[in-house]
């Protein structure tokens, strides 16, 4: 199989991430569920053609119009954090090139995804349609509104770093659910947040990692 030695060193690196960030994290190993798909999904299909070679490298990449595609560590740890089953609902912001969508979609019922920069949105839909991942539906729109018909919402994941949770995205949050968002500025400290809500509707977030990402686009 093509980059199966990539794959299979790419899934080493994310074991050896979780080993050093642990204490951090709070876990020790990745649910068997998102690491089988980490492998199953093929990372060199949503890099642009030139970096296919690189693909599977523990680092991120750029992707056009000042976005990146976020390295596997990261992937596999923000999807980690949701703890989906696969009657999960979610909404994604910040489509990209659709990778971690399509990472999302093997592992819950329905995926919507919001993509800001209408290139990278169309892009992603046409891809992921081809690649028949049907249970994901994308459009192009603020992703700091979120998708308030959809909702509410199992899981909630944002590939973009945000100086404050948008009251939006808290607002369509499930009773259950859990939302893994990146928060602080551009090119200073960032974290990375768990926020999760009981069954009553109260919230409570903790802090999991430093994290480094580009800037959540707003508006027009």
């Amino acid at each position: 199989m093509a980059f199966e030695r990539d794959r299979q060193q790419m899934i080493a690196d994310i074991e050896s991430g979780v080993a050093v960030t642990r204490r951090m994290t709070g876990r020790d190993h990745f649910n068997p569920r998102v690491m089988k798909v980490m492998h199953q999904v093929p990372r060199e299909d949503f890099v642009p053609t030139d970096m296919r070679h690189v693909a599977f490298r523990d680092g991120a990449l750029p992707v056009g119009h000042g976005q990146t595609i976020s390295q596997p560590y990261i992937v596999a740890l923000m999807t980690d954090l949701l703890d989906l089953t696969e009657d999960s609902v979610v909404l994604e912001i910040g489509t990209g090139t659709g990778y971690q969508a399509a990472i999302l979609s093997r592992l819950a019922r329905q995926v919507y995804t919001i993509e800001k920069i209408p290139q990278l949105a169309q892009s992603a839909q046409r891809r992921l349609r081809e690649m028949g991942y049907d249970n994901v539906e994308a459009r192009c729109s603020d992703g700091y509104l979120g998708w308030p018909e959809k909702a509410p919402f199992d899981g909630i994941v944002v590939t973009a770093a945000a100086p404050e949770i948008p009251p939006a995205l808290l607002e369509q949050l499930g009773p259950g659910g859990r939302m893994v968002i990146p928060i602080g500025l551009p090119y200073m400290h960032q974290e990375l947040i768990l926020i999760t809500r009981d069954q009553q509707g109260e919230t409570a977030s903790s802090s999991i990692l430093g994290v480094a990402f580009v800037p959540l686009v707003k508006g027009a």
